[in-house]
C-alpha cells in the first residue's frame, strides 16, 4: 500500500508540472523525490521527512541499496530548481560538498552543508528572509540563493551571493549589468552546468515575455541573460533540454526529442539557428514522463532501505 501511495503521490506532482510552470517556481527543496545524483553517476542523495527531523540518505544507482544515511533536525530537502528528471542540484561540481535547505519560503531560510564522503555536518547557517538555493561555485566558498521579493508575485527575484568564508551575503544582486532594464521574471524549466562547475545556464519560462537563459558565472559572481526568440504559448517550452558540447564552448538548446533548436557561443552569446522549424507539438507531455518513472523508481526502493539499515547511522549532527 506504501508504494502504491507513494507512486500515485509522485505522479499527481509531475502530472501538473506544466500547469505549475505557468503559475510560479519551483518549491525551495523537496523530501521523497528523487533527489541529485553525484557527478560520477555512481550515487543518489534523497531527502526523507522522519517526524521532526530529516534524513539525508546515500543510495547506490546501481541496485537502489543504501549507502549511508544521516539526521538532521528540522525539515530539510534537496534544492530543487527544475522539474525535469535532473531537477535536483545543491553538489558542488566535485561531488564533496552537499548542500541542503528548509522546506517552503518561510520567514527565514535554514542551510546546511554536508561533506558527501561521511555525510557530516560541514557549515550552517540560517538566512534572513525567503531564499532558495540556486548554485555553488566550483571550490565551495560561494553560494548562490533566489531572493524572493515581492511575496505577491513569486515570478519576480533576485539572485544574490553568499560567502560562506565570511558568513554574509555580499552586497546588491547579480544581474547582466549591459541589460540594465532587463527584469529576472519567469519559472526554471532546465539547466546544464560546465565540467568545472564555473558556469551555469538556466532555461526560463516568461509568459508575457520572451524566454530565456540565464547564465551564471559562479566563480566572479556576474550573469548574463539571453533573450530567445520564441513567441506564442510557452507551457510546451518545458520539453526544451540545455546541453554543452564542443569543449563548453557552444550551448545547445534542443528538444527532448532529440530535435536540435538553436545553439549559443558561450563566449559572445550569439544565438544561431540549428535547424528552422514550427513547434514539436507531439513531444508536449513525453518528457514529463520520463521524470515521473525515474522519481518513483527512488521512492519505491524507501522501504527496502529502511529494512537494510542494520549497521547504524553515519552519523547524527543537529543543525
Amino acid at each position: 500500500m506504501y508504494r502504491r501511495i507513494a507512486a500515485l503521490s509522485l505522479f499527481a506532482l509531475f502530472a501538473s508540472a506544466p500547469a505549475a510552470l505557468a503559475d510560479g517556481p519551483m518549491p525551495a527543496a523537496m523530501q521523497g523525490s528523487a533527489g541529485v545524483v553525484a557527478p560520477d553517476g555512481k550515487l543518489r542523495y534523497v531527502a526523507l521527512g522522519v517526524g521532526s527531523k530529516t534524513e539525508i540518505e546515500t543510495v547506490s544507482t546501481a541496485d537502489g541499496s543504501l549507502q549511508g544515511w544521516t539526521t538532521l533536525a528540522g525539515s530539510f530537502g534537496i534544492p530543487t530548481i527544475t522539474f525535469d528528471a535532473d531537477g535536483g542540484t545543491g553538489l558542488s561540481s566535485d561531488g564533496k560538498t552537499l548542500v541542503v535547505t528548509t522546506l517552503g519560503l518561510g520567514a527565514d531560510t535554514r542551510v546546511a552543508l554536508l561533506t558527501t564522503r561521511t555525510l557530516r555536518l560541514r557549515d550552517a547557517f540560517t538566512l534572513k528572509g525567503r531564499f532558495t538555493y540556486d548554485a555553488i561555485s566550483p571550490d565551495g566558498s560561494r553560494l548562490y540563493f533566489i531572493q524572493w521579493v515581492d511575496m505577491t508575485n513569486l515570478n519576480k527575484y533576485v539572485v544574490r551571493a553568499y560567502d560562506l568564508r565570511t558568513h554574509a551575503l555580499l552586497p546588491g544582486s547579480i544581474a547582466d549589468r549591459t541589460q540594465k532594464s532587463w527584469v529576472m521574471e519567469g519559472s526554471p524549466l532546465t539547466r546544464t552546468t560546465s565540467a568545472s562547475g564555473r558556469w551555469v545556464y538556466t532555461l526560463y519560462q516568461n509568459p508575457g515575455g520572451y524566454p530565456f537563459i540565464h547564465a551564471l558565472d559562479t566563480v566572479r559572481g556576474v550573469a548574463h541573460c539571453i533573450g530567445l526568440p520564441y513567441n506564442g504559448d510557452q507551457i510546451g517550452l518545458f520539453n526544451l533540454v540545455l546541453g554543452l558540447g564542443g569543449g563548453d564552448r557552444t550551448l545547445t538548446v534542443h528538444w527532448k526529442s532529440g530535435r536540435p533548436w538553436l545553439a549559443v557561443d558561450t563566449a559572445s552569446f550569439r544565438i544561431t539557428y540549428v535547424r528552422a522549424g514550427g513547434f514539436p507539438w507531439r513531444w508536449a507531455g513525453a518528457g514529463a514522463g520520463g521524470a515521473v518513472v525515474l522519481a518513483a523508481a527512488g521512492l519505491l526502493l524507501l522501504p527496502r532501505r529502511r529494512r537494510e539499515r542494520a549497521a547504524g547511522p553515519v552519523s547524527a549532527p543537529a543543525v
